[in-house]
């Protein structure tokens, strides 16, 4: 894991740290559920993170121990990535937002368990 100087003894500032913008836990949500396992297949979501942005918190989820690279070819060489167990253990943070959004803001919802999409129903 990354030595890092927070700036913050406060448990949220110091995840915010890490998580505090829309394109990471959208980067973990794309390893863990939807097999974009590339660089390639990352910036291919439907968001299209810009590649700057994509190749900067690929490096900070590395760092953090959350993300790991793996080369699979040599000539230029190219890596896939792939969330560790600590990375793995954002799982059910990613479910409660998913279902918060969904019951909220009438968001659409991805099942994981099944792979099944299910368009939004009114808010409740």
């Amino acid at each position: 894991m990354a030595k890092h100087e927070f700036r913050s003894a406060c448990s949220i500032a110091r995840t915010l740290e890490i998580f505090g913008d829309k394109w990471t836990l959208l980067i973990v949500r794309d390893l863990l559920w939807h097999g974009r396992h590339t660089f390639q297949a990352l910036q291919d979501s439907a968001e299209r993170i810009p590649t700057n942005i994509l190749s900067e918190r690929l490096k900070r989820l590395e760092q953090w121990g959350l993300v790991q690279r793996k080369a699979y070819h040599q000539r230029p060489v190219r890596y896939a990535y792939s969330l560790t167990d600590e990375g793995k253990s954002l799982e059910p943070v990613l479910l409660q937002m998913m279902a918060w959004g969904h019951r909220r803001l009438g968001g659409g919802r991805f099942d994981p368990a099944t792979g099944r999409h299910w368009k939004a129903a009114a808010r409740s």
